[in-house]
């Protein structure tokens, strides 16, 4: 069993300083809970609205740089795995989209975005490495991005590999919503998990920036695809919940089904056309 946290903060691209106040905070509210595993949000310390490339570029910074000894600090202090987004200095004119994977102060490994979202094209280079299956001390963990997640195939991939938990830094944009209805990112989100019976954990943000509004619906989901907690309803919080490991390495479907050994990949092939 994990006991697992989702970090809501409000995040400021033009206030850094108060927007790293409200994400050692949640760190903390995590670990007096009891966390093991902490998921902060996309780009968790510059925000994501920059104007340009240039202003992007000025934010990022090496897996040397400040924002991730500052994570490395709060995942090492408290004893815990962090998991967070941040603005990647690259070698050409773009910087990544990515997220870093830190273990008791240890980096274990990075992931940089390879499905970008809107004016993101404009901004970041995408990543050109499937997601990783990270091996740590709390079990087999696959970072993703945001809109990686609505991806059916990226999931499927990493619980092929074996990733017990698919952790995800998002910023999910406001959208419509119908009635009574919750953001498809939540239904989406819930499906991954339910189709493939793994964990997932995904911190949105809250609030807005620079004129965008955030949904702010962070969840957890069991490897059966039913809420642990959330969704999160647009407010800074820290969700928790325990998963139980076992249940997601158990492919099981009843007594005679599997959720991945049922699979007849020939059949899955694009259509000539």
């Amino acid at each position: 069993m994990v006991r697992v946290a989702a970090c809501q903060v409000r995040i400021d691209i033009d206030a850094p300083e108060r927007t790293r106040a409200a994400v050692a905070g949640a760190v903390e509210r995590a670990a007096e809970a009891g966390a093991e595993l902490v998921v902060l949000p996309e780009l968790a310390l510059t925000g994501y609205v920059f104007a340009d490339t240039a202003e992007a570029l000025g934010r990022a910074e090496e897996l040397a740089g400040p924002g991730i000894r500052f994570f490395r600090e709060l995942s090492g202090d408290r004893g815990l795995m962090v998991v967070a987004g941040w603005c990647e200095k690259s070698t050409g004119e773009r910087p990544y989209n990515s997220v870093v994977v830190i273990d008791r102060g240890v980096v274990v490994g990075c992931y940089r975005k390879t499905h970008l979202w809107g004016r993101e094209t404009e901004v970041f280079a995408a990543g050109d490495q499937a997601p990783p299956v990270l091996a740590t001390n709390l079990g087999l963990i696959t970072p993703l991005i945001c809109y990686d997640l609505e991806f059916p195939e990226v999931v499927r991939a990493a619980a092929l590999g074996g990733a017990e938990l698919i952790v995800a830094p998002s910023n999910w944009p406001r959208g419509l919503v119908p009635h009574g209805e919750r953001p498809i990112e939540v239904i989406k989100a819930q499906a991954a998990a339910a189709v493939n019976r793994v964990g997932v954990i995904v911190a949105d943000r809250c609030g807005s920036e620079r004129g965008q509004d955030w949904t702010g619906a962070s969840l957890i989901s069991g490897p059966d695809g039913y809420l642990l907690a959330g969704p999160a309803a647009g407010e800074e919080t820290v969700l928790l919940a325990d998963i139980n490991l076992a249940d997601c390495r158990d492919k099981g479907l009843g007594l005679y089904n599997d959720a991945l050994a049922d699979r007849r990949p020939h059949l899955y092939r694009e259509p000539h056309r």
